[in-house]
């Protein structure tokens, strides 16, 4: 079942968001999960052309927000928060493994009976959401990929790989929420208003509230022994079925995570899809390149009849 926030106990929704509401004056629905409530924001008329947006670690659907507002008159503009991030639930006990994440977007797409979706993916919602997409290829229209992988790779970070040291990595990135504050500067080559870096980091300003962003960063799968290992080869097995589809990249260039090695892997696998390298934009794209970003989305969309 789905509600909105007015047929919900506001109780219920964290002191942070309140003050978000100039930056992010959406209204809140929830979709009831197996392990919990799930968050998203549903702007746009229902009867639209649907845009779905999918975020990563360490952020949320606040992520979209301009899209969620320069889009919504045309289409429909659907961001889900995932379970532990954002204005969703946070379970305690839940595996917060791919494969369940996964699901959980499976679960809203058929909820919301979306069809002909332009999936837009960022981070972490490049592996759910085309994880998403190949239980449900015949709802996917088109893709725009932004500063993601879905697919094994070797190329870890050290600043990554320290964050996965046991016992100090998890204090750091649950116990200090330095994954979440260190991505509102190293994530951008562009310097965040406070008000913006505060609105990214407040979903996880507590440990318990922060377990999500440690266990996207332990999920990292680097070997055949890793839990999700076989999720993800299975995803990047699966990605041809979208060559026939007219699909776009958009890459922030200096992006220290996702490089451009990332992309060219992506022009790779996904042949034809028009590819946009952004040269002066890090991995939050959307907060260095806004203009860009919308000006290609619109050129693109318009093309494939969308707009």
């Amino acid at each position: 079942m789905t509600a909105s926030l007015s047929a919900q106990d506001k109780s219920n929704t964290p002191s942070w968001a309140s003050p978000l509401r100039e930056q992010y004056p959406f209204d809140s629905h929830f979709l009831e999960v197996e392990a919990g409530r799930m968050h998203f924001a549903d702007e746009g008329p229902t009867e639209a052309p649907p845009m779905l947006c999918v975020h990563g670690n360490p952020s949320w659907s606040f992520l979209f927000r301009r899209q969620l507002q320069g889009f919504a008159g045309e289409m429909r503009v659907i961001a889900p928060d995932h379970l532990g991030c954002g204005l969703s639930e946070q379970p305690e006990q839940w595996s917060y493994r791919l494969a369940d994440h996964v699901q959980n977007l499976v679960h809203l797409i058929d909820h919301l009976d979306l069809s002909d979706v332009t999936l837009l993916v960022h981070d972490w919602g490049g592996a759910i959401g085309l994880g998403a997409a190949l239980q449900r290829p015949e709802r996917i229209g088109r893709l725009v990929i932004t500063n993601t992988a879905a697919f094994p790779s070797d190329l870890m970070p050290g600043r990554i790989g320290l964050c996965r040291v046991p016992g100090l990595g998890r204090l750091a990135v649950q116990g200090c929420n330095a994954f979440a504050r260190a991505a509102t500067f190293m994530a951008v080559e562009r310097p965040m208003p406070r008000a913006v870096r505060r609105a990214f980091v407040k979903p996880y300003a507590h440990p318990r509230s922060a377990r999500a962003t440690w266990h996207f960063v332990d999920d990292i799968p680097m070997n055949a022994s890793h839990p999700s290992w076989e999720t993800l080869t299975a995803i990047a097995a699966g990605l041809p079925v979208f060559q026939d589809r007219s699909n776009l990249i958009l890459w922030g260039e200096k992006d220290w995570c996702f490089t451009p090695a990332f992309r060219e892997e992506w022009e790779r696998r996904l042949p034809g899809a028009e590819s946009h390298p952004i040269a002066d934009a890090g991995h939050y794209l959307f907060e260095d390149a806004p203009e860009e970003i919308e000006r290609r989305l619109r050129t693109f969309l318009r093309a494939e009849g969308v707009l």
